[in-house]
C-alpha cells in the first residue's frame, strides 16, 4: 500500500530501538589526514573517518544535472544526489563526515542555497552514507528521512547487531533529527513525489528512492538505489541460521527494483551500476539487481564449499 505524506505531515518519528554495537571504532577511526577533503576547523561532525577507501569514495567530481531538475552533488565514489522539488531542495544521502562541507559546496556552485535544504534521504546506516548527515543537518537545518531500522542506527551512530558488517567497527556522529518513513509512503514536495522503496539486504534498514523528472515536456523515472552488496565483515556467514532474514531481505529488494520503473539509476556507490555517475540503459536496474544476485550465489557457494569469510 502506498501511504501518502506531505512536508507538513512530517512532525513526528517513530519506530523502536534495535540492538547496536556500542564498541569504540576498531575499523574506521577519526584523522585528520585521513581524506583530501579539506578540514578548516577542528568540527566534530566532519572529522575525516580513517577508512581504507575514503580517498577513492570522496574523489571529487564537478556537480552534474542528470535530467530535469535532478543533479549529482557527489563524488567519484559515493553518490549524493540533489532534487529541486521548486518548494525546497531534497538532498539524497550524505557520505562520510569529512564530506559535508564539500556536498554543500557542490550545492551552492549549482546556484542553490543550502539553506533550502528541507530533507535528507538516508540510504543506509552505515558510516560512508550517513557520516554526513549530522554535520549537513546542522548546517541546513534540514530533517533526515529514513526506514524505522535505517532511522535507529542513525540516532545510535553504530551498526546494528544483526548487520553483516558488524566486525568492521566503527561509529559515527548521531542524527538527531530523523523521521520515519513506511515502505512505499511518499513524500509530497513542491512538484515532486518521491517514493520511499525498502531494499533491505545490505542492511536490513536500507532504503531506496524513486521520482520522477521531468523536462521540455518528457519525463523519466529515477531510481536512487541503496547499496545491494553482499558484502560483510570477518565471520559473518550469510548461510547461518541467523542470516535467514537477510537473505529474504535481498529477496525482497530483487523483486522490488526489478519492479520499479527506471529510466535512470543512481547507484550508492556508483561503480556497482557501471562505469559513470548513473546508468541511463533501458535495463540499468535489472543490471543492478543481477549483480548483486550474482555476488551473493558466488558467496553462498563459497561459504557452502568451506570457504571462510
Amino acid at each position: 500500500m502506498i501511504r501518502w505524506m506531505t512536508a507538513a505531515a512530517l512532525l513526528a518519528g517513530v519506530g523502536g530501538m534495535a540492538a547496536f554495537s556500542a564498541k569504540e571504532p576498531d575499523g574506521p577511526v577519526v584523522s585528520a589526514e585521513a581524506s583530501n577533503v579539506s578540514q578548516l576547523a577542528d568540527d566534530p561532525l566532519t572529522r575525516p573517518m580513517e577508512v581504507e577507501r575514503a580517498r577513492a569514495w570522496l574523489a571529487p567530481r564537478p556537480p552534474e544535472k542528470v535530467f530535469g531538475t535532478t543533479y549529482l552533488v557527489g563524488f567519484g565514489g559515493l553518490s549524493v544526489a540533489l532534487i529541486d522539488t521548486g518548494a525546497g531542495l531534497v538532498l539524497v544521502d550524505g557520505a562520510l563526515p569529512q564530506a559535508a562541507p564539500a556536498i554543500l559546496d557542490n550545492v551552492r556552485s549549482l546556484g542553490f542555497d543550502p539553506a533550502d535544504i528541507k530533507f535528507i534521504l538516508s540510504t543506509e546506516p552505515h558510516w560512508d552514507h550517513s557520516g554526513g548527515l549530522a554535520a549537513l543537518t546542522r548546517d541546513t537545518g534540514a530533517t533526515v528521512i529514513a526506514s524505522a531500522r535505517g532511522a535507529e542506527g542513525l540516532r545510535a551512530g553504530a551498526l546494528a547487531l544483526d548487520d553483516p558488517q558488524l566486525a568492521y567497527g566503527g561509529t559515527w556522529p548521531r542524527v538527531t533529527q530523523v523521521r520515519v518513513v513506511e515502505d512505499g509512503e511518499v513524500l509530497a514536495l513542491g512538484h515532486t513525489r518521491i517514493t520511499a522503496q525498502a531494499t533491505p539486504g545490505h542492511t536490513m534498514g536500507s532504503m531506496s528512492w524513486s521520482w520522477q523528472a521531468c523536462e521540455a515536456g518528457a519525463c523519466k523515472a529515477i531510481v536512487f538505489a541503496s547499496s545491494l552488496n553482499p558484502v560483510s565483515g570477518d565471520g559473518y556467514r550469510y548461510t547461518a541460521p541467523s542470516s535467514a532474514a537477510i537473505l529474504s531481505g535481498f529477496t525482497q529488494s530483487y523483486s522490488r527494483l526489478e519492479g520499479l520503473a527506471c529510466n535512470i539509476l543512481i547507484s550508492a556507490h556508483p561503480d556497482n551500476a557501471g562505469d559513470g555517475r548513473y546508468d541511463a540503459r533501458p535495463d540499468a536496474c535489472r543490471i543492478y539487481v543481477e549483480r548483486s544476485r550474482r555476488l551473493l550465489s558466488t558467496r553462498l557457494a563459497t561459504e557452502r564449499d568451506g570457504g571462510a569469510n
